[in-house]
């Protein structure tokens, strides 16, 4: 048995009940794409049932309608977690729903507190350190480069989730010594609850700056046990693909592909699709473009595209899946392209659940993305976890 797990970052299908909390009320990242875009848009997934989806919400998908028999079973998922960040998002569809969210820094300069700034320009002996505001990371780089190569200061920088960001030029920082300031901003960061430190290399001359693919994210520790660790011990081979790895800090992972951007992540999961599973086998898949590239930049035809390469691939995944193998295909929360501003969005995420040879009917709107965790512990025929409903 193999189940593999598609995580289209930021894909969200309409706001939360909380929304208002977050500022994020009318925010619907499928719904305001399709409607941009006004053209039929993801055959695959809307043949799965991916408007059968948006419709439980009360939200028709232009170009993208319910259709009378989805491939997949279809529904929508509530996080039941504080927050809207990748960290948040991946760890409770893994298991884990958090009473308290990760610590935010404030947007305005200065972002970070002076002891913790003061610490890391000591442990790292970088002289000091440019940005301490939030900041989208082209456009900081854009700012701040020439003066990061004239004074060797790194730019520490945050946004509207849990991080603390490190970008260095490579003419100026080794990957190597960028890591390292990044470990040692991970040690100082968990006392505060601060969810990712990203390591943000860039490279190329004043003018034309752009990152390079080494980006690496170190996560705060987990606080227990997630799916991986759990359907670990039960004997099912776990294999990460992208960041994945990085979210769950490696635990429960029999094997980790980091591979960056979407079309090498999608190529690993074809390359591993076409081998037989040795035994019980999960797959998770991030694909982080769709929210990286497109919806912090707020490029709704980039964002289109960027889905509609995914939508590419899926006949080919569901032609290399066995007899009861499944195919899960979700988000982990929103960021509207049209929405104002660049922060992620809470919203609703997509639940298509294809099982070949399965029976589809609607899962309806889940309480949980832990409901993702339980279920697969239900398809391996493992115990169940302590979170999450089971739709099986």
């Amino acid at each position: 048995m193999r189940a593999t797990v598609l995580v289209i970052d930021s894909f969200g299908i309409g706001a939360l009940p909380d929304a208002g909390d977050y500022g994020d009320v009318g925010s619907n990242t499928a719904l305001h794409i399709c409607e941009q875009m006004n053209r039929p848009l993801w055959p695959v997934m809307k043949s799965l049932g991916l408007g059968n989806a948006s419709d439980l919400l009360g939200n028709p998908l232009p170009g993208c309608e319910a259709v009378s028999e989805p491939g997949a079973s279809f529904g929508v998922m509530k996080e039941t977690s504080p927050g809207k960040d990748t960290t948040t998002g991946h760890w409770e569809m893994a298991g884990i729903v958090l009473e308290k969210a990760f610590t935010q820094f404030p947007k305005e300069y200065p972002s970070f507190p002076e002891d913790l700034v003061n610490e890391f320009v000591s442990r790292t002996g970088c002289g000091g350190i440019l940005g301490n505001k939030a900041a989208s990371g082209t456009q900081i780089i854009e700012e701040l480069g020439e003066e990061h190569l004239k004074t060797g200061f790194p730019i520490c920088y945050t946004s509207a989730d849990s991080v603390y960001q490190i970008a260095c030029h490579m003419g100026k920082y080794s990957i190597e010594e960028l890591y390292k300031m990044c470990e040692i901003a991970r040690e100082l960061c968990d006392p505060l609850a601060v969810g990712r430190v990203i390591a943000r290399p860039f490279d190329g001359p004043v003018g034309e700056f752009f990152r390079t693919r080494e980006r690496h994210d170190y996560s705060i520790a987990l606080p227990e046990e997630t799916v991986l660790d759990h359907l670990q011990k039960h004997s099912v081979r776990t294999v990460a693909v992208g960041k994945i790895g990085s979210i769950f800090n490696e635990s429960g992972i029999s094997e980790s592909f980091h591979d960056a951007g979407n079309p090498d992540c999608l190529k690993r999961t074809e390359d591993l699709l076409s081998h037989p599973s040795d035994g019980n086998e999960f797959i998770f898949v991030n694909l982080v473009d769709t929210d990286m590239i497109y919806g912090h930049r707020r490029d709704v035809k980039g964002y289109a595209e960027a889905v509609s390469l995914i939508d590419n691939k899926l006949l080919r995944f569901m032609e290399l899946m066995a007899p009861g193998d499944v195919l899960i295909i979700t988000g982990d929360h929103g960021c509207d392209p049209s929405f104002p501003g660049t922060d992620h969005t809470r919203e609703y995420v997509p639940l298509l659940w294809y099982e070949k040879g399965g029976k589809p009917r609607s899962l309806g709107i889940r309480g949980s993305f832990a409901d993702m965790a339980a279920s697969l512990s239900s398809y391996f025929s493992v115990p169940p976890m302590k979170n999450g409903v089971s739709f099986l």
